[in-house]
């Protein structure tokens, strides 16, 4: 099952990068287009007002210029709110460090973790290039010494998979391309199968689920902190699905996109197809 979940979970990652990539890749030539006055041998953008222009459908050419810069804004107003917010994270990590506990811990399960001094129960993976495990005193405080274990393997399997930029990436993705469904089921589902993932992972290297299925109901039960920038969190992520898994490693993720959604993405394809082709037909 783990291998299943773990190539379905690469799966929906590429698939919907190349996607979004693609498009914003078409955009941004556009944009450049409008602005420097760019040649450009091949634009879909560029194609579909052609198109309108070629039906007399003049309108259609100022909604996809908002529908583009608006993206294109989206998109730079999360760049810009990442930057500031993890600046302020790492302050905040500063000035909270527990250097005896966070030593401890180093020795044990190595570098890439902090333990901050607060009550607030935390345990997370922060950072999109250099990944970093995030606990907290309060945590240490509700978990026995098997459930913390299992709390940091989880994470460990985070960091090592880099998953805070993978689901940052999905989620600005999603924002920006709004209009584009299945980018939004694709980052809540990839979410799923990265804390299944991560669970399994846990389980292995603990030789028991018993442990961090212990954890992850102490976690819910007592709430936990999220920081405002990009990260994992041990249990803020479909915690139904997770128990589940922790019980029965034979259960199965569903995953056919609502009905709704599937016939949105469908129609959406089939017009710019057809815009494609309308535009090739009248160069």
């Amino acid at each position: 099952m783990n291998q299943g979940i773990l190539k379905r979970s690469k799966l929906i990652f590429n698939l919907c990068f190349f996607i979004a990539v693609t498009l914003l890749m078409q955009m941004g030539m556009y944009v450049l287009h409008l602005l420097f006055g760019w040649n450009l041998s091949f634009n879909l953008i560029l194609l579909c007002n052609k198109v309108a222009h070629f039906f007399g459908l003049f309108f259609i050419e100022y909604m996809l210029n908002a529908v583009i810069f608006h993206t294109m804004f989206v998109l730079f107003i999360k760049a810009v709110k990442q930057v500031i917010q993890m600046r302020k994270v790492r302050k905040m990590i500063t000035k909270l460090r527990n250097e005896t506990t966070t030593a401890q811990l180093q020795k044990a399960y190595g570098k890439n973790l902090t333990v901050l001094t607060t009550d607030q129960p935390i345990a997370l993976t922060m950072g999109l290039f250099t990944p970093h495990i995030v606990l907290s005193t309060g945590l240490l405080s509700v978990l026995d010494e098997n459930e913390l274990e299992a709390v940091i393997y989880h994470e460990q399997s985070h960091v090592a998979n880099k998953d805070p930029l993978k689901t940052f990436l999905l989620s600005t993705l999603a924002s920006a391309l709004w209009y584009i469904p299945f980018i939004k089921w694709s980052h809540k589902r990839f979410k799923v199968m990265r804390e299944v993932l991560a669970d399994q992972d846990a389980i292995v290297k603990n030789g028991t689920s018993a442990h961090i299925g212990s954890a992850l109901l102490k976690m819910v039960k007592t709430g936990q902190t999220s920081l405002s920038c990009a990260h994992v969190s041990f249990a803020d992520t479909s915690v139904n699905y997770r128990i589940q898994y922790i019980l029965n490693p034979e259960t199965k993720m569903p995953m056919q996109p609502p009905v709704i959604l599937t016939l949105t993405s469908l129609y959406v394809f089939f017009i710019l197809c057809a815009l494609i082709f309308t535009a090739l037909t009248a160069l």
